[in-house]
């Protein structure tokens, strides 16, 4: 049998970073069978893993309720983190492989607490290599910087 897709919301997500640390944005984009919503913000002084992580953070936030979620990241660091090594940060109290303090603990644990609703699928691709909705994503990232830098 094959799965309907129609019951899926796909979220796609990116962040940027000028400079890092420095200015960043993130965007985020939602689409559930034909329609589609787009969401980006920014940060003055943050670093582009926080940046990459809120995009997801928003995306997530959007949802109105519990739903079966395709979400796609070019960030590794979020992917890996969320699927691999969340679970062994909290077996150490929050401390990473080399027993220091986990970066950004505070939007891990605000992702791991919005996904538990939702049956999510977390997937990875390459950044900046013509990946259609991941492209539209850094654009709204890049331009929630340049709306508040004037860059």
């Amino acid at each position: 049998m094959v799965e309907d897709r129609e019951e899926w919301v796909e979220i796609y997500s990116d962040g940027a970073c000028s400079g890092n640390p420095g200015p960043g944005g993130w965007g985020t984009l939602l689409r559930f069978g034909d329609t589609e919503k787009e969401l980006s913000g920014f940060a003055a002084e943050t670093t582009n893993n926080r940046m990459e992580l809120m995009g997801a953070i928003a995306g997530l936030e959007a949802l109105k309720r519990p739903c079966k979620v395709h979400l796609t990241t070019d960030s590794q660091y979020l992917k890996k983190g969320i699927t691999e090594w969340i679970d062994s940060w909290i077996k150490r109290g929050w401390k990473n492989s080399q027993k220091k303090p986990v970066a950004n603990r505070d939007l891990w644990e605000k992702l791991l607490e919005l996904s538990d609703p939702h049956q999510i699928e977390w997937h990875w691709v390459r950044g900046h290599t013509g990946h259609a909705e991941n492209e539209r994503c850094d654009e709204l990232a890049r331009a929630a910087i340049a709306s508040q830098t004037n860059e």
